[in-house]
């Protein structure tokens, strides 16, 4: 099953490295080393979607024809649909925020689980206490050191079953509430809140979400809590890009933020047609 999300999460990056050239299935399946049908099933399987899906929701740099009639990247990313209203089902997402106190202590006194998981974005690191899910981020290897994480003072213990059941409920249609226990300032906690409000499918900019919490002016400090973000994809900072319409930072690589816009919008149009 590794194998198989390795494959995936390959193929991703190989789309997204040669979007351009619209590249057929077949060429992407011997990409893989498996053939057309073997990796369009594995692909559907892990990803939710098809590759021909995935490659078609590639948009961003599509939208260049739009720019031809004086329309901004923003506007035409939206009009190429990664704005598209959808009854998909976003992430039931709730936080339960640390304290002042328990903030202060990075984790001190707290015991968390975590482990790795492969998904079709890579190996993900995934962690959570008793009160809810703590952390989740994108890493090269399943080597752990605490000082990496947002709780280095936590006591750690490794059950990679539970990263598998988070990857599960972050990648998959999650139909019961996930809590968050994650911890930062009010002004964090209220740029996270926000981004819980941006759907599954859609992007926003960083001045519009300032403007969301009332702080039109405070662009960017919104920016700069967008990237504190300690959980990955849950409180989605990938859907915030720069007002002009470029992709702009992530803190785990553009390509990454690419994969992940390009998986929702394909998600949100499949289940509109399904629907």
């Amino acid at each position: 099953m590794n194998a198989d999300y390795q494959r995936v999460a390959d193929a991703i990056e190989f789309l997204i490295e040669h979007r351009h050239e619209q590249p057929s299935l077949e060429r992407v399946a011997a990409n893989a080393g498996l053939s057309p049908f073997h990796f369009q099933r594995i692909f559907k399987r892990y990803a939710g979607i098809t590759p021909k899906q995935f490659l078609a929701a590639l948009t961003l740099e599509s939208a260049k024809a739009l720019l031809d009639r004086n329309q901004s990247v923003l506007a035409s990313a939206f009009d190429v649909g990664l704005s598209a209203p959808s009854r998909l089902h976003d992430h039931f997402v709730t936080i339960d925020a640390m304290s002042p106190g328990e903030y202060r202590a990075r984790g001190e006194g707290l015991s968390v689980t975590y482990g790795f998981a492969h998904t079709p974005f890579g190996l993900m690191r995934a962690g959570e206490t008793p009160r809810g899910i703590a952390m989740l981020d994108f890493v090269d290897s399943e080597v752990f050191d605490p000082e990496t994480t947002p709780l280095p003072r936590a006591e750690f213990v490794r059950d990679d079953a539970v990263a598998e059941r988070i990857a599960a409920r972050a990648f998959g249609d999650a139909q019961t509430p996930l809590r968050l226990h994650v911890g930062g300032t009010n002004f964090q906690l209220r740029v996270w809140n926000a981004l819980l409000n941006t759907p599954a499918g859609s992007v926003t900019s960083y001045a519009g979400l300032a403007s969301a919490i009332g702080e039109a002016s405070a662009a960017r400090a919104t920016g700069n809590a967008v990237g504190s973000n300690p959980v990955a994809v849950l409180i989605p900072c990938h859907r915030v890009i720069a007002k002009s319409g470029i992709i702009g930072n992530y803190k785990w690589g553009s390509n990454k933020k690419r994969a992940l816009l390009a998986w929702e919008s394909a998600r949100a149009v499949e289940a509109e047609r399904r629907d």
